[in-house]
């Protein structure tokens, strides 16, 4: 990496800081950067290149997202379906049973995770 590379992403990561505690603040820009001796120029220039910053590293991501394959799903049905409980996080899917609780992370192949299913489905 440059250090032009690291130079700017010390700056964006110390800006970000700036405007994360003017955000929680509460107060107005002007007010903010008038108490911390700091030009309302020079805040709203970083800030917007956070928000270009922020918006490339988005459309990297959507685009990696593109390339990879979706996880396929399969259909589970419980005689009991009142025993069955489930939830679903950002990095996590859990279910559980009376008898059976699956963890399983977002990265665990769906293939796998329907295996699983299907040999929970039999337990119950």
């Amino acid at each position: 990496m440059e250090t032009r590379e690291v130079t700017n992403g010390y700056r964006l990561a110390h800006w970000a800081r700036i405007i994360q505690e003017r955000t929680e603040s509460g107060e107005r820009v002007e007010e903010y950067c008038l108490r911390k001796g700091i030009s309302k120029h020079k805040y709203y220039y970083w800030q917007q290149k956070l928000r270009k910053a922020a918006g490339a590293q988005l459309a990297k991501l959507e685009s990696k997202s593109a390339d990879v394959a979706l996880p396929r799903f399969a259909e589970v049905r419980v005689s009991e379906p009142s025993v069955l409980t489930g939830t679903i996080g950002n990095d996590h899917i859990c279910i559980e049973t009376v008898k059976c609780k699956i963890t399983a992370g977002s990265r665990y192949p769906a293939e796998a995770l329907v295996s699983v299913l299907h040999e929970l489905v039999k337990q119950c």
